[in-house]
């Protein structure tokens, strides 16, 4: 981890107000101690037994964002420390948050994950499964249920190429889908567009991100 390189990047990131959430996946707990120790506390990691080893070592007050695919059966363990679950890309995952936060007392904020990218690998909703699930919430949101799972914005991964103005595009259409979720919950504070990495975050922070997700530019090659 260079202390430089993060140094810079949050005084780039101050202008627009974009937040900083820290990747820090296959890094160790000291590592970790190190960006916390400058003022860090988002961090985000990919996969649960990881995240709960590492949580259970580092300070309670570290904001940890789940960000990888998320099993149903593994929703239990996350949901007592968990501060935000960012790839919710399914009704019946969003219904497990629910169904464990409320076990535990808890609103668990969360993030629709959007497949924006040409690549069949990267998992998400699309706008047919999006608008299937923002109206059965909002029907059963009217009879008391998804009252602990908070519908806290979206995420999205581009494309991984080289082309800036297809990667643009799918960050506009994003974008756009972000705001369609706002006009969903008008009374809910849906504010959280997360999107943008390492290698395309400025991209990202022109099209209108809220949060951007990097590990390589702040903990070096994994």
């Amino acid at each position: 981890m260079n202390r430089n390189d993060y140094s810079g990047i949050i005084e780039k990131l101050k202008p627009s107000g974009v937040q900083l959430l820290a990747v820090s996946k296959t890094k160790s707990v000291e590592e970790i101690q190190a960006l916390y120790d400058l003022g860090q506390r988002d961090f985000g990691e990919n996969y649960v037994q990881e995240l709960l080893e590492k949580q259970a070592q580092l300070p309670t007050d570290i904001r940890w964002h789940f960000i990888g695919h998320l099993q149903t059966n593994k929703v239990k363990f996350l949901v007592p420390f968990i501060y935000m679950i960012q790839s919710v890309d399914s009704l019946k995952l969003l219904l497990e948050i629910d169904k464990h936060a409320s076990k535990n007392q808890r609103i668990v904020r969360c993030l629709l994950q959007i497949f924006i990218a040409r690549e069949e690998s990267k998992f998400g909703l699309d706008e047919t499964e999006l608008d299937l699930l923002l109206l059965t919430v909002n029907r059963n949101r009217q009879e008391g249920r998804f009252s602990h799972s908070q519908i806290s914005g979206c995420m999205g991964m581009a494309t991984m190429t080289e082309n800036k103005t297809q990667i643009r595009e799918e960050f506009v259409r994003l974008r756009m889908i972000f705001e369609k979720i706002k006009m969903s919950f008008p009374s809910d504070p849906v504010d959280t567009l997360s999107m943008g990495m390492s290698s395309d975050y400025t991209i990202a922070i022109e099209a209108g991100s809220t949060m951007v997700r990097l590990g390589t530019l702040i903990f070096g090659e994994r």
